[in-house]
C-alpha cells in the first residue's frame, strides 16, 4: 500500500512537471496571496492619502471642506443707515437680547412689541420672523433684525405688518435713502462720494467725542487731588 501511494505521488508530481496537470493547490494558494497584497497594498494607498491630506490642512495647503464664516460687518453692508443709525439699532437688538446669545427669538420679539405698545399674536409674531429669517433658524440675527430698517426705509413692509409697525415705533429714523435709491449713475457716484465722506465724518466725531471725555475725566481727576491734597 504504501509503495502504491508513493508510487502516485511520484507519478503526480512527474505529471505535474511534464505540464499535464495543474497544480490547483499551489494556484489557488498563490491567487490569495496576490488578492491579499492587493487589498493591502490598496489599504495602504488609502492610508497614505488620508495622512498626506491631513498633512496638507495642518501646513494649510489644501481647503476645508466647511466654507469659512463670513465676517458680518453692518457698517459695510448697510452703507444706506449712519453710524449713529446702526449703533442705534444695536442699542435696540441688544436690549431685548435678553438670553445675550445675539439672537432674539419669538419669545424676545414678543416682550418687544409689548413694549413698544404694539403686542403681537403668535401668529403674527412667527410671520414677522419669517419675512426676514433668511437662515430659517426661526429666530432673527443682528443683520436679520437690520433687514427690518432696510425693508421700511425702502418701502417694502406692508403698514399694517407688524415688521412695519416695529420699524416705526422704534424711534429710529431710517428714512435716508441709499445708493441703491440714486437715480442715476453719475448720482450714485456723487451719493458713494458722499457716503464715504460721511461715514469718515462720523468716525472723526466719535474720536472727537472720546477725546472730549478722556479730557473732562481727566480734569476731573486733577481737580478731585486738588482737592484732596487741601485736607492733608
Amino acid at each position: 500500500m504504501a509503495t502504491d501511494e508513493l508510487s502516485s505521488k511520484l507519478n503526480r508530481r512527474l505529471q505535474i512537471e511534464d505540464g499535464e496537470h495543474e497544480p490547483v493547490a499551489l494556484d489557488e494558494a498563490h491567487e490569495n496571496g496576490a488578492h491579499e497584497k492587493a487589498a493591502t497594498t490598496s489599504a495602504d494607498s488609502e492610508l497614505g492619502a488620508k495622512l498626506q491630506r491631513r498633512g496638507e490642512l495642518n501646513e494649510g495647503v489644501g481647503e476645508h471642506q466647511q466654507p469659512s464664516m463670513k465676517v458680518f460687518n453692518p457698517y459695510t453692508e448697510f452703507k444706506e443707515f449712519s453710524r449713529k443709525q446702526i449703533k442705534d439699532m444695536e442699542k435696540m437688538f441688544k436690549q431685548y437680547d435678553s438670553e445675550k446669545d445675539n439672537f432674539i427669538d419669538l419669545m424676545e420679539l414678543k416682550l418687544m412689541m409689548e413694549k413698544l405698545g404694539a403686542p403681537q399674536t403668535h401668529l403674527g409674531l412667527k410671520n414677522m420672523i419669517k419675512e426676514v429669517d433668511e437662515d430659517l433658524d426661526g429666530k432673527l440675527s443682528f443683520r436679520e433684525f437690520l433687514l427690518i430698517f432696510r425693508k421700511a426705509a425702502a418701502g417694502e413692509l406692508a403698514e399694517d405688518s407688524g415688521l412695519h409697525v416695529l420699524a416705526r415705533l422704534s424711534e429710529i429714523d431710517v428714512s435716508t435713502e441709499g445708493v441703491k435709491g440714486a437715480k442715476s449713475f453719475f448720482e450714485a457716484k456723487v451719493q458713494a462720494i458722499n457716503e464715504s465722506n460721511r461715514f469718515e465724518a462720523e468716525i472723526r466725531q466719535e474720536q472727537e467725542e472720546k477725546k472730549r471725555q478722556a479730557e473732562e475725566r481727566k480734569q476731573r481727576q486733577a481737580a478731585f487731588k486738588e482737592l484732596k491734597s487741601a485736607f492733608k
